[in-house]
């Protein structure tokens, strides 16, 4: 038996339009944040209860990146993510992918004998403005790094 659709409430449709605007990878609260400026009065209860409605009915893209704060995505179709393991700031992974290249999704496929539904790949490095305030150059893991982020 299928469960009767909820509605688009006025904070749904709210939420969506903002989150629509950015490319960043908000958490929860920065949602709320922005959310806030039309809304004054939502509390951030109710903005993470309508992200995860909005993320189980497929409406938008949950992540559940290492790093420790779930993150929310406009972009709703399969693609990878990297993460900046000094500021938390999350990009997506575009490839460029040309005629006879092979997905990640096929060789996976192809080695495993399974049909791959989906990829949630995630990443980690040193974003562009970090490298540039510490001074790191281009090449190189984090010497530090603990694995725990």
């Amino acid at each position: 038996m299928q469960r009767p659709q909820k509605r688009m409430t006025k904070q749904r449709s709210v939420i969506l339009e903002e989150l629509s605007k950015v490319r960043t990878h908000p958490t929860a609260y920065d949602v709320y944040e922005m959310v806030r400026v039309r809304l004054p009065r939502i509390s951030l209860g109710t903005v993470y209860r309508n992200l995860e409605h909005l993320s189980s009915s497929g409406m938008i893209k949950r992540l559940d990146l290492g790093g420790g704060q779930r993150r929310f995505d406009f972009v709703n179709d399969d693609h990878m993510h990297i993460r900046c393991i000094a500021c938390g700031r999350v990009d997506d992974v575009v490839l460029n992918q040309g005629q006879g290249m092979t997905t990640i999704e096929e060789m996976v496929g192809t080695a495993s004998g399974y049909q791959v539904l989906g990829c949630s790949m995630e990443f980690q490095g040193i974003c562009p403005r970090c490298r540039t305030e510490t001074g790191r150059g281009s090449g190189g893991r984090s010497e530090h790094h603990t694995g725990t982020d």
